[in-house]
């Protein structure tokens, strides 16, 4: 009864920490009589996003369609090179350091680039958003490949196999649990650099939404497109928790034991 109960209290624990956050983001902005241009109460954003919920729904499909691309591009790149990076010393000593200082340059810089490329519009987003997600991806794989112990590999020479049926069989599956950590990560970079590019050089989108509502100082309206832009990132999240759970169950049975 009382692992039943502290289980229901950790599915609920998220739910009642944001209830509490936007009380007290209420009451200070209604005790304080703090300016809606200023810091929007949680009342107000939620009257901006039921006033402006047509616009704020089409802004919102064109950002969320315009990420699952980037991010789908960035997939199956990540995961291209986070094999070869993983299975080859050579891909490794030879890309992986430029790969890394890529990964250090801003992607807000890459914008301005995009546009004189591709001009203005959704191919920038998308670009952008694969160009900050793809990383993740790379690593997480590499780091699941190369630590498969060199003993199992070993025993599965001398028992015959090719090094593609380690790869395929063995290595591939071993990483899967670092692959969709990626994933909730890459997902929730994809939505930044969607949103960074819209902002900069888009007509459409949540971000392109915000920065019109920012010069028209309707503050509501910029906060209700960042709980929309939270909200879509979150669901992506949990939908990849839950297919990590469903295919990486063998990988957390301990931790499902415990709880």
């Amino acid at each position: 009864m009382t692992t039943d109960r502290q289980r229901r209290l950790e599915q609920a624990a998220p739910w009642i920490l944001s209830v509490a956050l936007l009380v007290v983001w209420q009451a200070i902005c209604t005790l304080f009589e703090v300016s809606d241009f200023i810091f929007p109460s949680p009342w107000t954003i939620a009257q901006a996003l039921v006033e402006y919920a047509k616009p704020i729904a089409g802004h919102a499909w064109q950002t969320f369609w315009t990420t699952m691309i980037g991010f789908a591009i960035g997939v199956a790149v990540g995961l291209a090179l986070g094999v070869a990076v993983g299975t080859s010393r050579f891909v490794y000593r030879g890309l992986y350091p430029l790969l890394v200082a890529f990964n250090a340059i801003p992607k807000v810089a890459f914008v301005p680039i995009l546009v004189v490329w591709f001009g203005i519009g959704t191919v920038p987003a998308v670009l952008t958003a694969f160009l900050i997600s793809f990383f993740p991806i790379v690593v997480n794989v590499a780091t699941g490949l190369a630590t498969l112990e060199p003993e199992l590999e070993d025993v599965l020479r001398s028992l015959g196999a090719r090094k593609s049926d380690i790869l395929l069989k063995v290595g591939l599956p071993r990483s899967l649990p670092f692959f969709f950590a990626s994933l909730k990560v890459s997902i929730t970079l994809a939505f930044i650099g969607t949103v960074v590019s819209e902002t900069v050089a888009s007509n459409d989108g949540i971000g392109y939404l915000m920065m019109s509502a920012g010069s028209s100082m309707k503050m509501p309206l910029v906060f209700a497109g960042l709980f929309v832009i939270g909200v879509m990132a979150m669901a992506m999240y949990e939908l990849f928790a839950v297919l990590e759970r469903r295919m990486t169950g063998w990988a957390h049975r301990g931790a499902h034991a415990s709880g």
